[in-house]
């Protein structure tokens, strides 16, 4: 039996059976107690491996296989009840996009390839999104800006935008704000990006792991492994999004 094969027979041990006695008194018949009379000395032997009739797992591989199952499983619910998109039915591709990019910016890794944004092979580097929004807040007041994604999923709940409930729009706190009525304009580095706002280019943001730069000018190239990808949506007068791939190594 190889490696793997091994490996797969324990797992459906660790899974069949809630403790390491449950398995073995699973090896043991009732002719065993007949002649032994003694159940804790026919579970040594099964241990031992003088009874029963599988391949006999250690109780050490048995325990720890059983708690790399559990952790894992606790992992992944934990994971699911995070995702505050997860179990939403989406109709707005605005809100699908987020959904889709929201493990990714929890995480700052890419569990999956985008084909919207034609980055493929990026497994296991950081992801960072921007997003870029315009229409009108609740005053009926034009503001548009830039949000730096991953922050805000960390200092926000965002089940609010997942269920509809609100929309997302730009903040005074957020990397860019600009009120068209009022005409304040407001900028903020962000843990992942800093504003570059003074730039004969316009407004760039670096991102802080590799330092490179994204321009978010329509006209311009969005820089080195960072993608635009406009959103057709019919919550916000303007929608784009931004997803920068940090190939560096970490």
């Amino acid at each position: 039996m190889d490696q793997d094969e091994g490996m797969s027979a324990v797992d459906n041990i660790v899974t069949q059976f809630n403790t390491y006695e449950d398995f073995l008194d699973s090896q043991i018949t009732t002719v065993d107690l007949y002649y032994l009379e003694d159940e804790s000395l026919a579970r040594q032997l099964v241990e031992l491996g003088y009874r029963g009739t599988v391949e006999i797992v250690k109780r050490e591989d048995f325990e720890a296989r059983k708690a790399a199952i559990d952790i894992a499983r606790q992992a992944e619910r934990t994971q699911k009840k995070t995702l505050t998109s997860a179990g939403k039915e989406l109709h707005d591709n605005f809100l699908k996009a987020l959904a889709i990019r929201e493990e990714d910016n929890r995480n700052g890794k890419v569990s999956v390839n985008h084909e919207e944004t034609n980055i493929h092979h990026v497994l296991k580097k950081q992801v960072a999104t921007v997003i870029f929004i315009r229409d009108k807040n609740s005053h009926g007041q034009e503001v548009s800006g830039y949000i730096d994604y991953a922050h805000r999923l960390k200092t926000e709940d965002f089940e609010v935008y997942f269920a509809g409930k609100r929309r997302l729009l730009p903040r005074p706190t957020d990397m860019s704000f600009y009120n068209w009525d009022s005409h304040i304009a407001l900028c903020n580095s962000s843990p992942n990006y800093q504003v570059i706002a003074d730039h004969p280019e316009g407004l760039l943001f670096k991102y802080k792991r590799d330092r490179k730069i994204l321009n978010v000018d329509p006209k311009a190239n969005p820089g080195d492994n960072s993608t635009r990808i406009p959103i057709q949506t019919e919550l916000y007068t303007h929608a784009v999004l931004y997803d920068h791939v940090s190939r560096r190594k970490t």
